[in-house]
């Protein structure tokens, strides 16, 4: 296992990667690891450099994110989400034609294991809130102002303070190690 870090505009953020591409992408806070770099953890770094510098739209990496059968199926659909562009849970249900799923797939975008990659922060409610996000939705609401997305309107999104969340862990990715 591969392992490496990069400091962002929204917290520390930990890499990792097998040989077989990249399995985690998180705000972890803190480095925690000893740093053991790779091709891969190389190239996730540079991009994820350049997507924050807002010369990057588009992530071209091997990825081998581990999940059940159904969370593979939702984190697909993620990566399929266009720069600047936002789907609801409930488009990504129809999307795997079962409308009924909006919960389970809901389920499976809080555990992904790469974010910013697979783009679970372009996830919205289907009224266009800005719901929940494993890195803290201060870390949502500024990732979809990077991307110039549109999102509504709310009293509550004016005191959202990125600085009280900069250090710390995703709070749904506890289990990722």
């Amino acid at each position: 296992m591969y392992v490496d870090y990069i400091e962002s505009p929204l917290g520390i953020m930990e890499l990792r990667a097998s040989e077989q591409g990249v399995t985690q992408v998180i705000f972890s806070g803190r480095t925690e690891n000893t740093i053991k770099t790779s091709v891969i953890t190389d190239a996730c770094k540079q991009q994820l450099i350049e997507y924050f510098n807002g010369q990057r739209t588009i992530f071209d990496l091997p990825l081998a994110p581990q999940g059940t059968t159904f969370q593979q199926s939702v984190w697909a659909f993620l990566t399929q989400i266009p720069f600047g562009k936002t789907l609801s849970y409930g488009d990504i249900a129809n999307m795997l034609n079962n409308g009924k799923a909006v919960r389970a797939v809901g389920g499976a975008n809080g555990r992904n294991p790469i974010s910013l990659i697979v783009p679970c922060h372009r996830v919205i409610g289907k009224n266009g809130s800005l719901t929940g996000y494993a890195g803290g939705i201060e870390r949502k609401l500024w990732l979809l102002k990077h991307e110039n997305i549109e999102i509504k309107y709310s009293k509550a999104n004016d005191k959202l303070d990125i600085e009280n969340i900069i250090d710390k862990r995703q709070a749904k990715t506890q289990f990722l190690k």
